[in-house]
């Protein structure tokens, strides 16, 4: 494994995207634990982008444009969907004692998953990327190209987790200030419609 290739997932995977944001905001909302959750279920999500790469489907989905715009749309709907709903949201934010229940677990996992795989960007970037750390011809170059997409994973879980546990450390601050919660979630809610806008400009 090469420093580039680190480099350049590091550089990939910091860049603040959907799954960052997504984590950031079940920090501040449910604390310590729900951005731990929200980062495992983000790099869940890259799990069937890296199938579609290793598989040759990735090459199917750059090749159709049918295929890509379904994809990019469901994208765009769901961060829309996101953005309505953390916009209406009035639910008053305060620190959980005990145990969350696993039933919460499984919302943030499900949501978080589904913000990564509804990214066709991240199938195509799978299809470009990790195929230039692996020499064409090379007897069991999937091994390899699984491998890489092991280490990419394990770089987004580590970074939204840090993320997210950053978010959680201020998070007592930020829920003594009402005014501060409100602006939090319009903030998220016109930064999803944002990163909507953006994946519907996107092209193959």
């Amino acid at each position: 494994m090469s420093i580039a290739f680190l480099l350049t997932t590091l550089v990939v995977v910091a860049t603040p995207g959907t799954g960052a944001l997504y984590t950031i905001a079940a920090g501040l909302a449910r604390g310590p634990r729900a951005s731990i959750v929200a980062a495992a279920g983000c790099t869940l999500g890259v799990v069937p982008h890296m199938v579609a790469a290793i598989t040759g489907l990735a090459a199917l989905l750059h090749a159709s444009a049918v295929a890509f715009s379904v994809i990019k749309y469901l994208g765009v709907g769901y961060l829309l969907y996101l953005a309505w709903q953390t916009w209406r949201d009035r639910t008053p934010l305060h620190v959980e004692e005990g145990r969350p229940a696993p039933a919460a677990d499984r919302a943030v996992i499900r949501q978080a998953v589904l913000i990564n795989v509804l990214n066709p960007k991240l199938t195509v970037f799978f299809f470009a990327f990790l195929p230039q750390f692996v020499p064409a011809g090379e007897p069991g170059g999937w091994l390899r190209m699984t491998g890489l997409s092991l280490v990419f994973m394990a770089v987004t879980f580590v970074v939204f987790a840090g993320y997210g546990l950053f978010a959680a450390a201020v998070r007592s601050r930020v829920l003594a200030r009402p005014r501060i919660v409100a602006w939090m979630r319009r903030t998220f809610a016109a930064t999803y419609v944002a990163l909507a806008g953006r994946l519907a400009l996107q092209q193959r």
